[in-house]
């Protein structure tokens, strides 16, 4: 099939329509674009498309592409991804992004959902309590990270030493891993993807890719997973993150 014709079926698959071709004020760049990403990008790896589209809307989500992500939280709808899924996908982006910028996404998708006759708010995600969020939150980071993050920053002066870590585990693990609608498995991915097209978190990169492959994903999945990225974040982005992370993908 030639490329030409692989953007025209993965087009249609993901958003119901096609591809430009003349319109526009600048159809010579949304070809280059399109039949670069939907007709190359799209076939090679193992993902398949719903795991694409979530790590696109996560890409598209720390770089504030807020246009481009409410195109593609329509994709994800149109290929039956449920709401609640992408949204953990926005979700958990904010302990890594801000808050402010994750409500900005937040809000993106939201237009999108209501839009599509979608009911606001959705149905509940959450699984800790005020009580459990520090040991449940643990439970899922020890078995990957140990004790890394403490042992790292027992330096930091007064009760800073205490804190810095236990903020870590009680709202990245504990009120963002632990909530329903995606996997481990999945969050790690996306993890590693949302730390390379943040930039500058090498080390991040390189641990998160160690506990993409402790959560059960494959080499190939996770060089697949930033391969998909790249067109969002860029060449330097992708190149970065697998450098950081060539020993453990080899």
């Amino acid at each position: 099939m030639e490329r030409t014709d692989r953007t025209k079926e993965k087009f249609g698959q993901l958003f119901g329509g096609l591809p430009t071709e003349n319109e526009g004020t600048d159809p010579e760049f949304m070809r280059i674009l399109q039949r670069f990403i939907f007709g190359e990008v799209c076939y090679i790896g193992s993902l398949n498309d719903r795991m694409r589209e979530l790590i696109t809307v996560t890409v598209l989500t720390v770089n504030q592409t807020l246009p481009q992500l409410k195109a593609h939280v329509g994709a994800c709808l149109h290929i039956g991804l449920k709401p609640e899924e992408i949204r953990e996908a926005v979700y958990q982006c904010a302990p890594f992004i801000g808050f402010p910028k994750t409500l900005n996404a937040i809000s993106a998708m939201n237009e999108v959902y209501k839009e599509n006759g979608i009911a606001l708010p959705l149905q509940s995600g959450e699984r800790v309590t005020e009580r459990t969020r520090y040991k449940e939150g643990a439970a899922l980071q020890t078995p990957i990270y140990g004790n890394e993050i403490a042992d790292r920053y027992s330096w930091l002066p007064g009760d800073f030493a205490q804190a810095v870590p236990r903020w870590l585990t009680e709202l990245c693990f504990g009120d963002f891993s632990t909530r329903k609608g995606l996997d481990g498995k999945t969050r790690e991915l996306l993890t590693v993807v949302l730390l390379a097209a943040l930039g500058g978190a090498d080390r991040q990169v390189q641990a998160h890719v160690s506990g993409a492959l402790k959560t059960g994903n494959t080499k190939e999945e996770v060089v697949c997973a930033l391969v998909h990225a790249m067109p969002y974040m860029g060449f330097p982005r992708l190149f970065n993150a697998l450098n950081v992370s060539a020993d453990l993908l080899r």
